[in-house]
């Protein structure tokens, strides 16, 4: 029964993603439709919806391949390798928080973990769920600190979001004009300073704790929940990186350059593609977008951040099929690299099974 209500779950999900994409398609090949129309003498107006609906998906999808063919091979590339840029510096923050457990994992085999991760993320949901294939392998890597490796996993990601939150909310000032500009702008600017409120406090309670002192039973409790032990065990372990005086300082700062990287992917992608985009609002709208599509509503946040980067690069004036066509190469290039990562997951799901069967052939042997 539960197989069965997680598999209705994906599938109300996945059902979700295909809509979004396919009204936010919809609605930009009508746009395009209507701009044929004009360019034909046609009255839009005038034709039913069936005739608007058919010279749309005609006319549409010619007008969105032909942007996408513009892109400059040049620009290509360099977006391609800033995005690789970003995932490399994410390995290395990730062992920063291992370290501060106790745990050294090599750089190559933290970095094989982290693509394989990258590739679960192309269809788990949100832009996060490869982090549950990441904690899985985390815990492989130790015997004595399972519980330690699984926590730094979700650490690092929290930590990550933590400075993506604080640089779209550093940025929303100089970008203030262009904020109440427009409501597709400005109420996911107040969404992104409530969710950092939010984990500020989080993160403030799960390192340096203040919770036990207002509760005094609150451990007590705690011990009661399933799996309590592990519970209080990966609280123990939060609280070792508020100790660390220099921990949120090396992680915030590689966090934060991450950052700017993204936004100079898509700075990138825009010249490739020939657009005029201002650079300075990007700082405050490629955060946001990536905030927000990290939420677990669609897998790898299809379908979100394709309709956020229409609404928000329509306020700086970026025609709706070139929005829609920087959102798709971006994605694109995550998913080659989520391909690396499939890759090295089948080569590792080889040699581990190999492992086995020689340890399994070694016991049968000896007895």
């Amino acid at each position: 029964m539960s197989r069965l209500r997680k598999g209705l779950s994906v599938g109300l999900r996945v059902g979700f993603c295909l809509l979004l994409l396919l009204w936010i398609f919809h609605s930009i090949f009508l746009s395009q439709g209507k701009i044929a129309a004009q360019n034909s003498g046609l009255d839009w107006n005038r034709m039913d919806r069936s005739q608007q609906w058919r010279l749309a998906w005609t006319t549409g999808p010619n007008d969105l391949w032909h942007t996408l063919r513009l892109i400059q091979p040049l620009a290509l590339l360099v977006s391609l390798a800033l995005v690789g840029f970003t995932i490399l510096a994410g390995v290395v923050r990730w062992r920063v928080v291992l370290e501060a457990q106790g745990l050294h994992l090599p750089l190559n085999r933290a970095t094989s973990i982290s693509f394989v991760a990258q590739f679960f993320n192309s269809f788990l949901l949100g832009s996060t769920g490869g982090d549950l294939i990441k904690a899985y392998y985390a815990a492989r890597e130790t015997h004595h600190k399972k519980t330690e490796a699984v926590t730094t996993v979700f650490m690092d990601r929290l930590v990550g979001l933590w400075s993506m939150l604080l640089f779209a909310g550093m940025m929303m000032a100089p970008n203030y004009a262009v904020l109440r500009a427009s409501r597709d702008i400005g109420v996911p600017a107040v969404f992104i300073l409530a969710m950092f409120v939010g984990l500020t406090v989080v993160l403030a309670v799960a390192f340096w704790g203040g919770v036990s002192k207002g509760f005094p039973k609150a451990r007590h409790y705690l011990r009661r929940l399933p799996k309590g032990d592990l519970l209080e065990r990966a609280l123990d372990s939060c609280r070792q990186f508020g100790k660390q005086k220099s921990f949120l300082l090396k992680t915030v700062a590689i966090s934060l350059m991450v950052n700017v990287v993204w936004v100079v992917q898509i700075i990138v992608l825009g010249q490739g593609l020939g657009l005029t985009i201002p650079p300075m609002p990007l700082f405050v709208i490629v955060p946001i977008i990536l905030c927000i599509s990290a939420l677990p509503l669609t897998p790898n946040g299809l379908g979100v951040r394709e309709n956020l980067f229409v609404l928000m690069l329509a306020v700086i004036n970026v025609p709706k099929t070139a929005a829609l066509s920087v959102s798709l190469i971006a994605s694109a290039q995550g998913l080659f690299w989520s391909l690396i990562g499939g890759l090295i997951y089948m080569g590792r799901r080889q040699k581990e099974h190999l492992r086995e069967v020689t340890q399994t052939s070694e016991a049968i042997k000896e007895n």
